[in-house]
């Protein structure tokens, strides 16, 4: 299975949590949306641990299984389908949620998230 990271379930493998290195060693490979790497970086900067947590950060990439994914001309589709979708149904999520949504349907992975806004776009697989 491929899997993208929120930005939560990334903090909980960087704090050891057994559910989230479980899932993370069984995946086949692990995406890492640039909206998350951006939400990390900002809790980095304003944390007391920034240095540490940038380095162990920096080695999670250098792994082959691991990837970032950027937003491209295909991602801006997806992320009008979903906006358009969240805001009739009247369930609006957090625009960089939005993103991390687009990315996911686009390249047809599961996403490993904690966030209950989520079950708003029932075609995002979730792990």
């Amino acid at each position: 299975m491929r899997i993208a990271l929120d930005t939560n379930r990334y903090v909980d493998l960087a704090r050891g949590v057994p559910e989230a290195a479980a899932r993370v060693a069984a995946a086949d490979a692990v995406f890492l949306p640039f909206v998350v790497l951006g939400e990390l970086r900002a809790g980095f900067l304003g944390g007391t641990r920034g240095e540490q947590n940038e380095r162990g950060l920096v080695r999670f990439l250098s792994s082959p299984r691991v990837a970032v994914l950027y937003a491209d001309d295909a991602t801006t589709h997806h992320y009008a389908r979903l906006a358009l979708q969240l805001r009739k149904q009247g369930t609006p999520i957090p625009t960089n949620d939005v993103w991390i949504g687009a990315l996911v349907v686009q390249h047809n992975l599961h996403l490993f998230a904690r966030d209950q806004h989520f079950d708003a776009l029932p075609q995002l697989a979730r792990v």
